[in-house]
């Protein structure tokens, strides 16, 4: 086995690295412990930021330390994306709003497009997404 390797040129040798395809999104400014941050991540506008149980292409429940949450999304192929990210204190699922429909808990957007009178499109919250690996800062609205 040795003589074989010593005919094969050393570049060849050298261990293949995996092509990078993660996504990682670390979540900041979450305003406490409480509950869990959810982080979906749509690839078209269908369903974007609401539906996200029903559209979302991945979705990610992450536990809260330290007022910030960290996500991975592995084998991600290449596209435009977009991340809806709620801090969801209650537990339900979505994210609680007010009598006049302001949230009360925590939101962000990928781009840190921002939400006035409404979430932002997903058009304003995309990002195209090469295949390579790729770290993403979310903070949090309330």
């Amino acid at each position: 086995m040795f003589a074989v390797l010593m005919l094969v040129p050393p570049s060849a040798i050298a261990l293949a690295e995996p092509a990078c395809s993660d996504i990682h999104v670390n979540v900041l400014d979450i305003r406490n412990s409480t509950g869990k941050v959810a982080c979906a991540l749509f690839e078209s506008p269908d369903g974007y930021p609401i539906k996200f149980v029903k559209s979302a292409t991945n979705i990610a429940m992450l536990e809260i330390r330290d007022t910030q949450a960290r996500s991975h999304f592995l084998d991600i192929p290449p596209g435009t994306y977009a991340l809806a990210v709620i801090h969801d204190e209650n537990l339900d699922g979505k994210l609680a709003t007010n009598w006049l429909g302001a949230p009360t808990e925590g939101y962000g957007f990928s781009n840190g497009a921002s939400a006035s009178m409404g979430a932002p499109g997903f058009d304003a919250a995309s990002f195209e997404y090469d295949g390579q690996d790729l770290d993403l800062t979310i903070r949090l609205n309330y």
